[in-house]
């Protein structure tokens, strides 16, 4: 006994006694969700690293390692499905874990931004400490700069924050300066800016 391809539906017979589709409807059907629901996820990708650089949590670059797993992963499952959908193979299982993952970009870009929106800037503790370098990888459409400067937090060694332009240029290896760091509304711990002690 296989599923609909379409509906998920348990068949017996070439056509779905539930939505009436044969198996290669059903496979037209699927594929065209695939392409939708694959864009829908490639759009919060986008976002999701967009948000990430306006309300930066101080663990920004585990995230975004975090998020590039899941984002190969789910590209590579979306490819099993489409192929085992083309040979009208058994998906019933894989498309519901690869339906999960849909919104998860737009639920980690949404967290940040309440994270960062809400908190009070009443709760902003600075903290001093020294750069001890930069690094600046150019990005097709942004990039990504960072200062890294010696931690404040127990167990850290270094803080890498990313900045902007503005920020990446004012600051060279050796100069003093100060975090401003909120606790987040949600408890995400973020930073607010980096200025001169």
């Amino acid at each position: 006994m296989t599923h609909c391809l379409d509906c998920g539906s348990e068949r017996t017979t070439d056509q779905c006694p539930s939505c009436g589709l044969t198996s290669a409807a059903a496979e037209v059907m699927f594929r065209r969700r695939l392409v939708f629901r694959t864009g829908i996820f490639l759009l919060g990708s986008l976002a999701f690293p967009y948000v990430s650089q306006i309300y930066p949590p101080l663990d920004l670059d585990l995230m975004l390692i975090f998020f590039g797993i899941i984002f190969f992963g789910v590209l590579f499952l979306a490819v099993i499905l489409e192929r085992r959908a083309r040979n009208r193979q058994e998906i019933e299982i894989l498309k519901r874990i690869y339906a999960g993952f849909i919104p998860l970009p737009w639920i980690l870009a949404a967290t940040l931004f309440i994270n960062g929106r809400l908190d009070s800037q009443k709760n902003i503790a600075y903290y001093p400490t020294t750069v001890e370098g930069r690094f600046n990888m150019k990005g097709i459409v942004r990039g990504s700069r960072r200062l890294l400067v010696r931690s404040w937090r127990p167990g850290q060694h270094f803080e890498r924050l990313a900045v902007d332009v503005d920020d990446f240029d004012r600051f060279h290896d050796g100069d003093a300066v100060e975090v401003a760091v909120e606790p987040g509304a949600l408890g995400i711990p973020w930073y607010y800016g980096v200025y001169r002690r």
